[in-house]
């Protein structure tokens, strides 16, 4: 299935906002501004918000281990929650367009007048046709392709993007069989996926009793901490220090659980929307930084303040 189109796309939430305040201002909403949008390897943010209110899978195939084929569909599983707000004149209050603006000439490009280039040097460009990029693109064969099965523990989470839930296809019985054996052997299986125009190293596992595809960077996209000049030779920790960060640590040692970690920005940006819509004032008052310490008093006081809760 092809992703949703932008006309298609309900309005986000931020938008309806926006569209209630131009009412509340006594003007009519802004008409959306037309374009085309580049094709991207994934489905858009846009085209992940309609695909979940919709409940339609965006990639249909099959998980291959051999010769065992287990028919699946690819759902949207994480949704950006980010707010995205518009561009506008302070004048008018309407949205500024970003046009195709020749850098030479000064004037907008059509669609039609434009190619992919890469910059070889500063200013200077190889031009690729479309005919001439599709062999690099691979092929699509409607397959996740298993190679090996791996513990789950040993896959560093530097390396995870992004996580899909993945349906059984009328294949129940296999489906059920792949979740109980991965689940009992705390396994994942590493393979690839071709989604649009880009290859993919995924993991598939168990999660709260399905499977779900994670999409993975690969190794050249991930930076090596000490591939970095500026980070410094550590030195060795003071042994009185380190007895004091132990016991920090030991006693803020928990469960965790994400639920502990709410969304703090984009709560008090809907607070902000509520009192715009309201007609309040917003009024920023900005907080004073505390007063730095010596680590050895830091930690000192540290845990003190823990011993009082």
């Amino acid at each position: 299935m092809k992703p949703a189109r932008d006309s298609d796309t309900p309005p986000v939430p931020l938008a309806r906002a926006a569209k209630n305040a131009a009412r509340v201002a006594g003007k009519k909403p802004a008409p959306a501004v037309p374009g085309k949008r580049e094709e991207t390897d994934l489905l858009s943010p846009d085209d992940h918000e309609h695909a979940e209110k919709t409940g339609r899978s965006f990639w249909s195939g099959s998980i291959t281990i051999g010769l065992i084929n287990v028919p699946v569909r690819l759902y949207t599983m994480v949704r950006d929650r980010a707010f995205t707000f518009r561009l506008l004149h302070r004048a008018d209050g309407q949205p500024l367009r970003y046009d195709r603006v020749c850098s030479r000439d000064g004037i907008v490009i059509p669609w039609a007048d434009t190619v992919k280039g890469y910059e070889v040097r500063k200013g200077e460009f190889l031009v690729f046709e479309p005919d001439e990029l599709k062999g690099a693109v691979p092929e699509s064969s409607r397959k996740i392709r298993i190679d090996k099965f791996v513990s789950y523990l040993s896959l560093d989470p530097v390396y995870f993007e992004n996580s899909y839930l993945l349906i059984p296809d009328r294949s129940e019985e296999a489906y059920s069989l792949l979740v109980a054996a991965l689940q009992e052997l705390g396994r994942a299986a590493a393979g690839t996926i071709t989604l649009r125009t880009k290859e993919y190293p995924v993991v598939v596992h168990v999660y709260d009793g399905a499977l779900v595809l994670t999409t993975l960077r690969h190794a050249d996209e991930v930076m090596q901490p000490h591939s970095f000049a500026i980070l410094p030779t550590l030195p060795v920790p003071k042994e009185s220090e380190l007895a004091l960060a132990k016991r920090i640590i030991r006693d803020l040692s928990g469960d965790f659980s994400i639920n502990d970690y709410p969304d703090r920005y984009r709560e008090a940006i809907l607070a902000l929307i509520d009192s715009k819509l309201a007609g309040e004032k917003i009024v920023y008052e900005e907080s004073h930084p505390g007063e730095a310490k010596e680590l050895m008093q830091a930690l000192q006081e540290t845990i003190a303040t823990l011993a009082r809760k």
